[in-house]
């Protein structure tokens, strides 16, 4: 209730046992309202659950993760719910084939009937008041901005949103925000580093180059009046000392979230044999955790790259990147929860920080700004996996 009152935010609070999602909103006022549905039981879905987990194991690294409920005992609901938010879902990784619908239903107005419906009631009226979604485990993947009423409208259309991995996270990035809201340090824009190799057990593989990031971060990085780390330059020792003290942190580059790197990790150019060029999320709580000084002074990172918001799968919220960061001391993240073509980030983006820096809109209501600027400017792309895959997380302001 208190930090629903510091935010001046509605609060939705979700929560999955067995086959109920239960769902908490707590208003601005402190006022909290409990409703739960049931998960349906659809057997046409269920089939599409089963196409769908190869299709998601394509997309990314993230299923490879033990302890995640898409590998748990079959048949155990958090499972099923887990496929079912999946395959909702599915539709909106590029270049991945869809699964069959026989229903030909639209799965983000499947999403918004099962989490939006029920509570739609509680949410705010005016356009501008923040909704800040905490989504429990499956739910981090859904885009919310995207998701769909009956009339075909898209819930950021309506509503300016962020989402926190837990009610407790928002405690600590409203202090971190306190502590960095007069940092005078320079921006740190980071681009298609040079990239290192996964060693995983005996085999090797190269993540290939990110041609796009390069020019997404030339373009924010004249924007912000600074030069970026481009290639080489963009070394993991170099990016490590510069976040110290940077009071933006802009990070065009691959994010694994896998659980094979501890939970989280940023690819950046290595440096043999001190540094293999992968910045963990527990490399991040080691350095920058220590103490009070030792805390990050960034009011914003972004972490523009591929499935840097899938981090491991736990009860009180995503364990990954976003919260390494948080506990880090940054009160405000941007995160991916997919790749989005390049051109199309490098447009959100550049609106995004115009808003920020020209316009002065609180970062909320810039990520709202340059997603209706995808929907509708005539260079825009009104593709929901053109825009629909960032998130705000943690402080608007």
């Amino acid at each position: 209730q208190e930090i629903a009152k510091q935010q001046q935010a509605t609060l939705v609070e979700y929560s999955i046992v067995e086959d109920q999602i239960y769902s908490w909103v707590i208003a601005p006022t402190g006022e909290i309202t409990f409703r739960s549905n049931t998960l349906p039981q659809d057997t046409t879905l269920a089939e599409l659950v089963k196409v769908s987990r190869e299709q998601i194991g394509v997309r990314g690294r993230g299923n490879q993760n033990p302890t995640s409920p898409e590998n748990t005992k079959d048949g155990n609901r958090l499972q099923q719910l887990y496929q079912l938010l999946i395959n909702l879902i599915v539709d909106l990784l590029p270049h991945a084939p869809s699964p069959p619908n026989p229903n030909n239903s639209n799965p983000l107005q499947q999403l918004y009937q099962l989490l939006i419906t029920p509570i739609v009631d509680l949410l705010p009226e005016t356009e501008s008041d923040r909704i800040i979604f905490i989504p429990h485990q499956a739910l981090f993947l859904v885009p919310f901005a995207a998701l769909q009423d009956d009339d075909g409208n898209y819930l950021i259309e309506n509503h300016t949103i962020l989402t926190a991995p837990s009610i407790q996270s928002l405690g600590f990035t409203r202090k971190n925000w306190h502590r960095v809201k007069d940092s005078t340090g320079k921006p740190l824009i980071v681009g298609n580093p040079t990239m290192p190799t996964i060693k995983i057990g005996e085999q090797q593989k190269p993540l290939p180059p990110l041609t796009g990031a390069e020019t997404e971060a030339l373009r924010i990085a004249q924007l912000l009046n600074t030069t970026p780390l481009i290639g080489p330059k963009a070394t993991e020792s170099t990016i490590v000392e510069k976040m110290a003290n940077a009071s933006v942190i802009h990070l065009a580059t691959h994010g694994l979230v896998d659980g094979i790197y501890y939970r989280g990790a940023i690819a950046l150019a290595p440096e043999e044999p001190d540094h293999d060029g992968f910045l963990t999320s527990r490399e991040i709580l080691s350095r920058y955790t220590e103490s009070e000084k030792s805390l990050l002074k960034a009011k914003l990172v972004v972490l523009s790259a591929c499935d840097t918001g899938r981090g491991e799968i736990k009860g009180e919220g995503v364990v990954g990147l976003s919260r390494s960061l948080i506990a880090a001391g940054v009160p405000s993240l941007v995160v991916s929860l997919w790749q989005v073509p390049d051109d199309d980030t490098a447009k959100l983006m550049r609106e995004f920080y115009t808003n920020i820096y020209t316009h002065k809109f609180d970062k909320a209501k810039a990520m709202r700004e340059a997603m209706l600027s995808m929907l509708n400017d005539g260079d825009g792309n009104p593709d929901p996996k053109a825009w629909a895959a960032f998130t705000v997380i943690g402080e608007a302001r």
